[in-house]
């Protein structure tokens, strides 16, 4: 556990962010394992609550998750222009995601394609305020290769979420272009991919270079962002890419849920999903949009 000083963790990575970090001061260490695919650590911070790292990397902590993961749910959710009946989600073992799209009553079924076992257990033992998804009779655990997974449902799903970490260790396979034509064909002929999507801040080379095979693959395709305080610089990025040609996911549809489901909403609503997909100049210029 390097990235501990002094009684403060610092999020350290030269090759996502070279020359600068981020830290929490450190009330209470709870878990740290070495897990078959990578490190993972759970600790209370002063000011952020509970904290989960994987590799180095915060992944969640209790006052700001909310942002990640209503976008990451209820962007391409209420993109669709029909109810939501089967979704699968892959990575995403902290359950956050799942909790949100639990939030959908139509949703049926939920596949959740976790690689890291370790992670879900972490999970369910010490994130108290998201692992309640994983009590769901909706909810089916898969704990091996998302991409699988996918290549043995074909046309199934409404939705297909990427939960990923960064482009690297385990989830450095889930960045590339057939990885991108599973999930598409993975999909039903009206379905929506949302995708974790890096930093415009930080990665808008990345970014860009993603933007360029993922238009060769999907018909339409738009990228969101939202602001999250213990993310590298303050921002994380998401790749809408829908199926159907005819579908603007900048625009949501499924205004009746949101109207429903407001009280049960902290940072989503339909004119925070229209304001994510402004982008500034620069990077605007950068993606060609």
């Amino acid at each position: 556990m390097n990235a501990f000083k002094e009684g403060w963790f610092s999020e350290l990575s030269e090759e996502m962010w070279p020359g600068e970090a981020a830290s929490l001061k450190v009330k209470q260490v709870l878990h740290h394992e070495k897990s078959q695919f990578q490190d993972i650590l759970v600790f209370d911070s002063e000011t952020y609550g509970r904290v989960l790292v994987l590799d180095g990397v915060i992944q969640c902590t209790e006052r700001d998750e909310f942002s990640y993961q209503e976008m990451m749910a209820h962007l391409p959710l209420v993109a669709l222009n029909h109810e939501p009946k089967k979704v699968c989600v892959i990575g995403g073992g902290d359950g956050g995601v799942v909790r949100e799209i639990l939030k959908h009553p139509s949703v049926e079924e939920i596949h959740l394609c976790e690689i890291d076992e370790g992670v879900i257990n972490a999970s369910k033992k010490f994130l108290p305020h998201m692992n309640m998804a994983f009590n769901s009779e909706k909810l089916k655990v898969h704990t091996y290769d998302g991409a699988v997974f996918l290549k043995n449902h074909k046309n199934c799903f409404d939705v297909v979420i990427v939960d990923s970490s960064d482009p690297v260790g385990p989830a450095e396979s889930l960045f590339g272009p057939e990885f991108y034509k599973t999930c598409k064909e993975a999909l039903n002929e009206k379905g929506i991919l949302c995708t974790q999507a890096e930093s415009i801040w930080l990665h808008l080379d990345i970014i860009s270079k993603m933007k360029d095979f993922i238009v060769d693959i999907f018909p339409k395709v738009s990228y969101a962002y939202t602001s999250i305080p213990t993310y590298p610089s303050g921002v994380i990025g998401f790749f809408l890419c829908s199926k159907d040609s005819e579908n603007d996911c900048k625009e949501p549809k499924r205004l009746d849920w949101c109207n429903n489901a407001a009280d049960s909403l902290k940072y989503y609503t339909p004119q925070i999903h229209k304001a994510s997909f402004v982008l500034p100049a620069f990077a605007a210029k950068k993606l060609n949009v």
